[in-house]
């Protein structure tokens, strides 16, 4: 048992399957839970998967909430074409996994997450990859939590790069502004956004050698992971790969180390012109306890020798 103890947020989509694997992998935390969100796919959605990937990996006794299904500012949810295009029209590359024989957990998705900060304290990482929706609403319904946490790791927004959905704005962040803005307006938080995330690449190279592992899990992985490499080759071709945005999240939180950052007080802009947007928040300059670290520069060849590592290793097991 690890000291420490992560919660993931999660849109279930592939890279967020990584994350799941690299949580799961790694011996300095213990995955105890996760909370489903939207983005990639529709929250149910999003949960199965969650759900099927944990059963292929042997991780059946990590619970899975159901969070909320729609951001702060609407009520309902659109998935976008673009997600389909490069998660499969099921979210994970269109690989057909077996049906999980474990249900979602009955019990409130917000209010295990509080209840878990309240137990573990500094001990607990909580690391978004989707929407700020959940860790919103926890912070609205228990604004002390901010104090006693101790890491919020999220994969979103940009900074020294154009973001991905507008100029501006990136994914997860352009899914709900106005909960983003008041996250990280309050909440202490690492960003680790597009301005690393893209220089984390994978290619078939990897792919291929989780495949000649020969197990349920390498081969599952391999095809899951394929399917967005070649999305990629699609809509990013000069990147030649896939980015592990989410799987860099958690590597980032368990061993910082991983990038370098500049700290700021920051705030997302809610206006219709630049909607999304993360940057300096004007109104908090010369306040002397910035509380964003700002994830600039990035040890791609560390992290990617410790991902497959873990990534590797957890699947000759299964």
């Amino acid at each position: 048992m690890a000291q420490k103890k992560m919660i993931l947020d999660l849109d279930t989509g592939i890279d967020d399957a990584m994350a799941i694997a690299y949580a799961v992998a790694d011996p300095d935390v213990d995955l105890i839970g996760i909370i489903g969100s939207y983005g990639n796919v529709y929250v149910e959605d999003g949960v199965q998967n969650s759900l099927k990937i944990l059963e292929l990996l042997g991780a059946t006794d990590v619970p899975v909430y159901q969070g909320l299904s729609h951001s702060s500012e609407s009520d309902h949810f659109d998935r976008m074409p673009v997600s389909s295009q490069i998660h499969g029209e099921n979210g994970i590359g269109d690989v057909d996994l077996p049906d999980p024989s474990r249900k979602p957990e009955t019990g409130d998705a917000i209010d295990f997450f509080i209840d878990a900060v309240k137990k573990y304290g500094k001990d607990l990482i909580l690391v978004p990859t989707g929407p700020l929706t959940n860790l919103d609403a926890a912070i609205k319904k228990a604004p002390e939590i901010t104090k006693e946490i101790g890491n919020i790791t999220l994969m979103g927004g940009a900074v020294t790069v154009p973001g991905n959905v507008t100029n501006v704005a990136e994914a997860n962040i352009q899914q709900d502004a106005s909960a983003a803005n008041n996250v990280f307006r309050k909440a202490p938080l690492t960003q680790v956004g597009l301005d690393v995330t893209l220089r984390t690449l994978l290619t078939k190279k990897e792919t291929q050698q989780w495949r000649d592992l020969g197990t349920k899990s390498g081969e599952a992985f391999a095809d899951i992971v394929d399917y967005y490499i070649k999305a990629y080759e699609v809509t990013s071709p000069d990147l030649h790969g896939c980015a592990l945005h989410d799987p860099f999240a958690v590597g980032v939180a368990i061993n910082p180390d991983f990038v370098q950052t500049i700290s700021l007080n920051m705030y997302v802009t809610t206006d219709e012109k630049y909607y999304g947007r993360t940057t300096g928040d004007p109104a908090r300059l010369s306040d002397p306890n910035p509380n964003v670290k700002v994830a600039v520069n990035a040890d791609v060849d560390a992290y990617l020798n410790a991902f497959m590592t873990h990534l590797t290793g957890l699947f000759s097991k299964h």
